[in-house]
Parts: structure tokens; C-alpha cells; sequence
């Protein structure tokens, strides 16, 4: 009834994991991940308790694969309806799809990624997802190659019921809101006639609202820039002889305070505030 990717990062700092199903609310029940530890996907007649027992199992140090073993191993009821997929923060990822599974049902998994899906259009759904995962190696940020594997498990398919809902969840130490926790990112599409793409939109504003800007591409607010902008701010009521205390009001109402660098300017920001 769903299918899922759960990824490391090449560098090995952020685990996550991307979800779709024709399911109410899947990112309710499916994803778990904990930083410097693992991420899991429960699913197919879901146990819950997977989650933390998931991941209780890789803080000890096993690899993904004696804990998909151990939860199986440890699960009284119809294991033959399970499906999971384990990511550890290094090694092999590993996954399990029960002989009972609704047709087609199946998995793949290899160095740092884990594939599964049950009820689906067919092996290509997953086959695609393996693909696009394996493919989009240059991507540094884990979110974006979770949701590309995502969208092509759903151009090939997907839930062979329909679309419904979609999830996306990943952690790195420190990389949360401001510093001060592990959640990347956390995004949901509980109810949604294309809720793959919309949680691709999703994670478009995501990085606008929150990554920090690429240093690379920051410009400094001098000359006709630093004229532009300051007129802008003032024409939107946010005067101040410091222009970057002025730039920050205005920034702190549109949500944009995590892009900020003093003495410069974002492309997006500054896309924003001329739109604005």
C-alpha cells in the first residue's frame, strides 16, 4: 500500500527517509529517523513499535541488517504483512518484505540507501527508485535525492490504488531550526491528488525558508544594490539607518532571518523582496 526510500547522505551526516501511499497521513505512521544512529520505514500493516525499537537496535552499534532480523525475530503478530527498510549510519542498508505482502511487493537495498514497496504498479516502481537514487550520487543534500527517488517510484506507478499522501523526514546533528535540534527537515502531505509533487513544492519553499545561502553566491550591499535595497525596504515600511538592521525586519516578518549574512545579500532574498 506504500512505497518508501530510506538514504544516508554520502558524507554520512543526515539520514532520512521519503514516503508515498493511496493511505491518510502516511508520514504519521511510516518514517523514523534518529541523528548519528538511522532511519527506518515500517509499513504494510505497519508496527509502530518498529520505530523505536528500530532504532534502539542501531544505537547499539548493529548493522541494518541484524536489526531488520531482530524485528522481525521479536514481532508476534502477521509478519508475513511486514515490510521494512533499515538504514544505519554506515554499511549496507537492509529491508524485508513478507510472503504475504499484497502483490507486487519487494524491496532493494545496497550501500546506504533501502527501497521498498507493497501493493504497487509493478517491479519498476521500485527498480526506478534504485535508479534515480544511484543516479543522483552528486546531489549533496539528502532531501533532494530522497523526493527524486520518491518521484520516480511515482512516474512509474507508484500504489497501483492511487495517490494520496507523501512524507519526507531527515536529520543531521545540529542542522535543525537555528542550530538547535537534528530535524532537517520534516514535511507532510496527508491528503493530496498529487502529493508527490506537492511535497516537491514543499521542499522548494523549505530550502528558501530555511537552509542557510551559499556563500559562494552572496552579494554585497553596495552600491546600486545597496541603494535598490534600501529603497525597497523603505517603500515596504522598514527604514533604518542600518540597512542590515532594516533588512532584517523586514526578513524576520517574510521568514527569510536564516538567510541572512550582515554586509550581503541572497539572490533568493533579494528575488523575494523585489517580488515583494
Amino acid at each position: 500500500m506504500t512505497f518508501s526510500i530510506v538514504g544516508r547522505s554520502a558524507d554520512g551526516a543526515a539520514l532520512g527517509v521519503a514516503v508515498a501511499s493511496k493511505f491518510l497521513g502516511v508520514g504519521a505512521a511510516v518514517p523514523a529517523a534518529l541523528a548519528d544512529v538511522g532511519a527506518l520505514a515500517t509499513q504494510s500493516y505497519a508496527n509502530l513499535a518498529y520505530r523505536p525499537q528500530g532504532l534502539a537496535l542501531l544505537s547499539s552499534g548493529v548493522p541494518a541488517g541484524f536489526a531488520v532480523k531482530a524485528l522481525i525475530a521479536g514481532d508476534d503478530g502477521p509478519v508475513g504483512h511486514r515490510q521494512v527498510g533499515v538504514v544505519g549510519v554506515s554499511g549496507e542498508g537492509a529491508t524485508f518484505t513478507g510472503d504475504d505482502c499484497h502483490p507486487w511487493a519487494g524491496g532493494t537495498a545496497g550501500d546506504g540507501y533501502a527501497i521498498q514497496g507493497n501493493m504497487l504498479a509493478g517491479p519498476a516502481v521500485v527498480g526506478d527508485m534504485e535508479s534515480a537514487w544511484l543516479g543522483s550520487a552528486s546531489e549533496s543534500r539528502l532531501a533532494y535525492r530522497l523526493v527524486a527517488a520518491l518521484r520516480a517510484g511515482d512516474q512509474a506507478g507508484g500504489d497501483r490504488r492511487g495517490r494520496q499522501s507523501a512524507a519526507l523526514l531527515v536529520v543531521a546533528k545540529g542542522l535543525g531550526y537555528g542550530g538547535t535540534g537534528d530535524v532537517l527537515v520534516d514535511l507532510r502531505v496527508d491528503d493530496h491528488p498529487d502529493p508527490v509533487a506537492e511535497l516537491s513544492r514543499l521542499l522548494t519553499m523549505h530550502t528558501l525558508y530555511f537552509e542557510r545561502p551559499d556563500p559562494a553566491l552572496l552579494m554585497p550591499l553596495i552600491g546600486p544594490l545597496e541603494t535598490e535595497v534600501r529603497q525597497r525596504l523603505n517603500d515596504l515600511g522598514h527604514q533604518d539607518a542600518d540597512l542590515d538592521e532594516a533588512l532584517a525586519s523586514w526578513a524576520g516578518i517574510e521568514n527569510l532571518e536564516m538567510r541572512l549574512v550582515p554586509g550581503s545579500i541572497d539572490p533568493l532574498v533579494l528575488a523575494h523582496l523585489r517580488a515583494a
